[in-house]
């Protein structure tokens, strides 16, 4: 019998191709990279709350552990950490570009009750401080923000998720604008905005705020006039994340959703109508997860080539690469 090393290795090949973990639908479809991003000795994850990705595919992971800022290649080789000043209160994480090219990092610490803009390499730019609104605030009404982002002439809007349910405008240097919204469930009235982002799809743009506790998001315009609801195929929306004509958001309630550029459902990746309903959830016990079922998404992004990368909250955190085929 003549043994043929070359036919082998294809089979072999094929065999690993066809082991694959793969989800999705036909016009997305990914690659389950297990085991990706491990962590150097001596480094561990809190929760896991954001993840972005800059203009070289490199992957910011914001979390709540001691460098709550953890830096990796797009291969998942740790390149370094920082972020010591956001422990225990790392929340809402974005990426902005500037129009000159520039890029910046922006937090919102819900501990601290504070914005800041950094460099990429964690050198801090501008903090902001809660607005002066005594009439929002006081010692019982607290102010909690929850996430941030950043228009294209620069001015910043943040979400007081976790505080009144209120949107802050402010411009690029952190001078106050103006605030709206407040809790309920009217249109402009708001329960929980846990995630904001910027809409830049159309021919003007948009705020897009998930408006979590009310399943749903809502747009505005950057003056904060009310638009119009997207109000189905969502589940607890976290945040957003926006890739061409497409938007990917986490859904607490165990899954990640896209939706295309008329916020029509395109598919719901990795979903387990089963998680969320644990005794326990979102740290349940490690014999549960699964590498294509996810538990509790809370911040999503996506690369150049069209790969996903998903940010668990879980106390020790999970975070996923997802690899596009088609």
């Amino acid at each position: 019998m003549v043994y043929d090393v070359k036919e082998a290795c294809h089979t072999l090949r094929r065999f690993h191709m066809s082991e694959q973990l793969i989800i999705g639908n036909a016009s997305h479809l990914y690659a389950v990279q297990e085991g990706w991003g491990p962590l150097p000795e001596g480094i561990q994850y809190g929760y896991t709350h954001g993840i972005c990705v800059d203009d070289e595919d490199r992957v910011y992971v914001h979390h709540t552990g001691k460098d709550s800022v953890i830096v990796f290649d797009k291969d998942g080789n740790f390149l370094t950490s920082w972020g010591s000043e956001f422990e225990g209160g790392a929340h809402g994480f974005y990426l902005h570009r500037d129009p000159d090219g520039q890029q910046y990092l922006y937090f919102a610490d819900t501990n601290r009750a504070m914005i800041v803009k950094t460099t990429l390499s964690g050198e801090v730019l501008l903090r902001i401080t809660p607005p002066d609104r005594p009439d929002l605030y006081n010692a019982e009404r607290k102010y909690v923000p929850t996430d941030v982002c950043v228009a294209p002439n620069g001015d910043i809007y943040v979400a007081d998720g976790y505080g009144q349910s209120y949107v802050h405008h402010y411009d690029a240097e952190g001078t106050y604008i103006r605030s709206w919204g407040g809790p309920g469930s009217e249109p402009g009235k708001l329960s929980q905005p846990h995630g904001i982002s910027v809409n830049l799809r159309g021919e003007v743009p948009e705020l897009y705020i998930a408006d979590r506790n009310n399943n749903r998001i809502q747009v505005f315009t950057l003056e904060g006039e009310h638009l119009r609801f997207v109000e189905h195929n969502l589940d607890l929306p976290c945040s957003f994340y926006f890739f061409g004509d497409e938007v990917y958001l986490p859904d607490l309630h165990s899954r990640v959703t896209i939706l295309d550029k008329n916020d029509r459902l395109i598919t719901h990746l990795g979903e387990d109508q089963q998680a969320y309903k644990q005794m326990g959830w979102p740290n349940l016990p490690k014999s549960y997860y699964r590498p294509d079922r996810f538990s509790s998404p809370h911040g999503v992004c996506v690369d150049s080539q069209g790969n996903v990368y998903l940010a668990e909250w879980i106390s020790d955190g999970r975070v996923t690469k997802l690899v596009r085929q088609r």
